[in-house]
């Protein structure tokens, strides 16, 4: 009697079942891996490789981490240099020839009337933890716990982490409005709803019966990133510097993504001339390892020995890549081809509106833009906006797009309060050809996201 064989048992690609134990081991909270399921096996510049063979077009940049994109060699050689050396990777706080070349660096492209009279304190190494520090600063050297942000702004996620240790927790944040172009919330946008914004700001701090107390400081982003890419207009910005030198308010500036050339400018606050109190500064300025700063004025440096601090603040291959990235960018002028490259990108994407109403707004600074996709047959509108009423966010049709996106190849992120805003953030070594491809590959992917009649059980959860 033949004996047969058994028929061979086709077994899954070896990326589906990392997936897999991936979304079984890992926690609910995981982000990113649910909009973009590949597994990254190499990367060079732009270009992500994925396990199945696949490549992408990362225009993520890991959430705008990668100024210089993946594994560029002058990071690599960097880092290769402090390992081959022998020296230690980890010193806590002490002072190191790295750790001086990377302050060296930082301090010669800040803006010079700001760096001439700073001192730097190296934090976690995340944002948020710089965030946080830089709130115990404000708050010693006051002696006052209130602060000031702004709606839609994204400074971290940290939360409850000085309060179980101990530490105190009286810190009370008002929110004032942001000066949207779009969906003004005062119906009005351009300069005269940024106007509004500034006017009402100085009523709540001179109002004794508003009940806002005086504050310490004022935390703002020139671009907001996670909020949907929304620019701070220049003069905006010159008026809540004003308000909070009156007022003897330290004003924060959070460059955590905006810096290292993102913008157009080196530091986005440049673009406005201001010069804030504190700079919270981190992603870009690790050349893609974690490290994070705050760079403020001397005079608030009111904090005792041990006042802030931070087990892995002293991460020495960050600091090199750093301080690499940093010259790298300097040296090659790579903010001005942000500037010049970014424009000519916005320029395209607004372009496409003319054929697509589904596009509410096309906006940023330098690299770093966003697309509001809305649904102009929802209903009546939102908000009225600077050019007329805007059509209520559709958070689906941006979520479609992001898979189409995935699909042709280009990876994008998603943002803004209804999670309805196509994100991009290239690495500045940008080509032109690149950014071509990725503008051609945003508008395939929104035609078919456009005829798709599945988009809105497309829709899942906002971040």
């Amino acid at each position: 009697m033949a004996v047969t064989e058994p028929a061979p048992v086709e077994l899954p690609p070896a990326h589906e079942g990392i997936l897999r134990r991936q979304a079984l081991r890992e926690s609910a909270a995981r982000t990113y891996a649910r909009s973009l399921p590949i597994v990254p096996v190499r990367a060079r510049g732009m270009t992500i490789e994925g396990a199945d063979g696949r490549r992408y077009l990362d225009c993520l940049s890991g959430a705008g981490t990668l100024a210089l994109g993946h594994n560029h060699p002058v990071v690599l050689e960097a880092v290769r240099k402090v390992i081959d050396s022998g020296a230690p990777l980890h010193v806590l706080d002490l002072a190191t020839p790295v750790k001086d070349a990377f302050t060296t660096e930082l301090f010669s492209t800040l803006p010079r009337e700001f760096a001439d009279n700073a001192q730097i304190q190296f934090c976690g190494p995340a944002g948020t933890d710089a965030v946080e520090a830089a709130f115990k600063l404000v708050r010693a050297a006051t002696g006052r716990s209130e602060l000031l942000a702004f709606t839609g702004a994204y400074h971290g996620m940290t939360a409850g982490a000085l309060a179980a240790s101990g530490g105190a927790t009286d810190v009370r944040v008002t929110r004032l409005p942001f000066p949207h172009r779009y969906r003004c919330p005062f119906g009005t946008g351009g300069e005269r709803g940024a106007d509004i914004a500034a006017r009402w700001t100085e009523y709540l701090l001179d109002d004794p019966k508003s009940g806002v107390p005086e504050p310490a400081a004022m935390i703002l982003e020139p671009v907001q990133g996670e909020g949907g890419v929304n620019p701070a207009p220049d003069s905006w910005m010159r008026r809540m510097r004003e308000i909070t030198r009156e007022r003897s308010i330290a004003l924060i500036a959070d460059e955590v993504q905006t810096g290292v050339g993102r913008t157009g400018t080196f530091w986005a606050v440049e673009h406005s001339g201001i010069v804030p109190d504190v700079m919270v500064l981190s992603k870009a300025i690790g050349g893609s390892l974690p490290l994070a700063v705050i760079v403020y004025r001397s005079e608030l440096d009111l904090w005792q020995p041990g006042a802030h601090a931070g087990t892995f603040r002293g991460n020495q291959l960050a600091m090199a890549a750093g301080a690499a990235t940093l010259a790298y960018v300097r040296e090659n002028r790579l903010a001005e081809r942000a500037g010049t490259l970014g424009a000519r990108m916005l320029a395209a994407l607004q372009a496409l509106s003319a054929d697509h109403p589904s596009i509410g707004d096309v906006r940023g600074r330098g690299l770093m833009i966003g697309i509001e996709l809305v649904d102009p047959e929802a209903g009546p509108p939102t908000v009225t906006a600077e050019n007329g009423s805007a059509p209520p966010p559709d958070p689906a049709l941006a979520t479609a797009v992001q898979q189409e996106c995935l699909r042709r190849g280009l990876i994008v992120e998603l943002g803004g309060r209804h999670g309805a805003v196509v994100r991009l953030l290239p690495p500045l070594t940008l080509t032109d050809e690149q950014a071509t491809a990725v503008v051609d590959r945003l508008a395939d992917a929104l035609r078919a996201a456009e005829r798709s009649p599945y988009r809105r059980a497309a829709a899942g959860p906002t971040r």
